[in-house]
């Protein structure tokens, strides 16, 4: 990273491409153009096979069958495939959804363009950590319940659902489990098999892939998941996603997802030590709180919420020396506090002063040193100063 430009620490938000997986996807922007339903020709067959080579990647790395991957836009077109999919195709057995208060507003709203419709949605609260009450969701399964949506890795505070647990009951109750992956594949293990899981969305940009591509998992056999699809046209993806397979992109997913399965287990160490680093200095300060559980959570997300000053403040004194975020980046525009803090119990006013660090493949200890000495310094002027305009900050970065 050039000198001039902030230290990267929002990777929740996005990552870059990992040259290793832009060099995957080149060939298939020139090269092999073809269109993968083109099987009259070569160029056709050439990405056909980069296709199913594809799939077969990401089926491997959760567990699962080749053919249960349909390919997306991204998570937020999975999830809304998979809510919207199961309602339309089980209505008659019900009406009832369950999902999670600190959901991404791509399961959120869905759920709630589905209540515009009648359906029911019971939306869990969560505990202070950030974690489901399993038995609060027990208690909310009714007879007319056809799907239970969790997500995998809370995308603002990174906490990890037990996912094992949510799939094991709602199997035993014959509900459908959906769970929203996007900021968890690669990064942790997962296993559609074991973890009794019947939809997974995923995406590729949070794991150094390109943006705009995506996959769902759909369950084939015990039970075989029924969808509506949501987009018709070209009978693609099994008429569950119609639409021109995006070869270059669906490459740089698999590679994506391949070369974080790979080197999952050391970078999970890494990171994990490097976010502690993190912590531990930014502990000096007083009236710090780290916003979630303390180790069930993604191994580089680090959100704190910091007393005493002013949220709007704080990120642009930051801004010099370090790119991060408040939550959400599809949320960003709109100035209400965190949902998920809130939902954690944090007053709208912490909620505002809160940091979410998003730490990635190619961030380093001393990085995470000069951005703890600067949030450092730019909470004690802040404190001291009692100024809101962070502006005065920037000369002393």
């Amino acid at each position: 990273m050039l000198d001039h430009r902030p230290i990267y620490l929002d990777c929740q938000a996005t990552t870059p491409v990992d040259e290793r997986v832009l060099a995957a996807m080149l060939p298939y922007f020139s090269q092999h153009f073809g269109n993968s339903g083109s099987m009259g020709h070569a160029y056709g067959w050439e990405a056909e096979a980069a296709v199913k080579q594809a799939r077969c990647t990401l089926a491997a790395a959760i567990h699962a069958s080749p053919e249960e991957i349909v390919f997306t836009s991204g998570a937020t077109e999975a999830n809304n495939l998979a809510i919207k999919g199961v309602a339309e195709a089980y209505l008659e057995r019900g009406r009832h959804l369950i999902t999670v208060q600190t959901e991404h507003s791509a399961v959120l709203e869905p759920c709630r363009y589905l209540q515009s419709l009648g359906f029911e949605v019971t939306f869990l609260p969560v505990q202070p950590d950030g974690l489901i009450d399993l038995s609060q969701l027990e208690q909310a399964l009714r007879p007319d319940t056809i799907l239970v949506s969790v997500m995998a890795a809370n995308n603002e505070i990174g906490v990890l659902q037990p996912l094992s647990e949510i799939g094991t009951l709602c199997r035993s109750r014959q509900v459908l489990f959906h769970t929203d992956a996007a900021q968890a594949i690669a990064k942790i293990p997962l296993d559609v098999e074991a973890m009794k899981i019947d939809l997974m969305s995923m995406t590729a940009h949070k794991v150094y892939g390109p943006k705009g591509v995506g996959a769902l998992y759909v369950r084939r056999r015990k039970p075989r998941v029924k969808l509506a699809p949501q987009l018709h046209g070209g009978a693609q993806e099994k008429n569950l996603r119609s639409g021109t397979l995006s070869t270059p992109q669906i490459v740089g997913l698999a590679k994506a997802v391949e070369l974080a399965c790979s080197e999952q287990e050391s970078e999970s160490r890494r990171l994990t030590e490097l976010r502690q680093r993190l912590w531990q200095q930014l502990c000096q300060l007083d009236g710090v709180y780290l916003n979630g559980h303390p180790t069930q959570r993604l191994p580089g997300c680090l959100n704190v919420s910091i007393a005493e000053v002013d949220g709007a403040s704080l990120l642009l004194g930051l801004q010099p020396v370090v790119a991060v975020s408040s939550g959400s980046a599809c949320s960003a525009a709109k100035p209400s506090p965190s949902h998920v803090l809130t939902a954690l119990g944090h007053s709208p006013q912490l909620a505002a002063a809160s940091i979410r660090f998003g730490i990635g493949r190619f961030n380093t200890a001393s990085e995470i040193d000069r951005v703890a000495q600067q949030v450092i310094a730019t909470v004690q002027s802040l404190r001291h100063s009692g100024f809101s305009d962070a502006e005065l900050l920037i000369a002393a970065s």
